[in-house]
């Protein structure tokens, strides 16, 4: 199982997110001239999704790179970066991770034929 650097474990990684999101949240009331969150959201959905898209893809690219470092740290990027998504759209963390709690158990075969579409 990974763990963090100090050796804490993952343990509380979720309020990291949830702590994340409120910060975002919060941003949506900063100056725009001094938040790159604002920014974003002020491009609304099409921007947020674009960067999401964006950060994604250089995920791939460090991941394909087999460079830990870089991958830590663009993984850091997708997820700020899915939060803004969900913001814009005002989807909460918490119901992400509640949809994510729900398939703990299953596998991962029958979570995607429960879902009832075809996926590759």
């Amino acid at each position: 199982m990974a763990t963090q650097a100090d050796g804490g474990g993952l343990a509380g990684a979720d309020a990291v997110l949830v702590r994340l999101a409120e910060t975002i949240r919060a941003r949506r009331s900063a100056a725009a001239d001094a938040s790159y969150t604002r920014q974003l959201l002020d491009g609304g959905l099409p921007r947020c999704a674009k960067k999401f898209g964006e950060e994604a893809v250089e995920v791939i690219i460090a991941g394909l790179r087999e460079d830990d470092a870089a991958l830590k740290g663009e993984a850091a990027d997708l997820l700020y970066h899915l939060l803004v998504l969900l913001e814009v759209r005002d989807i909460a963390i918490e119901d992400v991770l509640a949809a994510l709690e729900k398939r703990m158990g299953l596998s991962g075969l029958d979570e995607k034929s429960s879902r009832g579409r075809k996926e590759s």
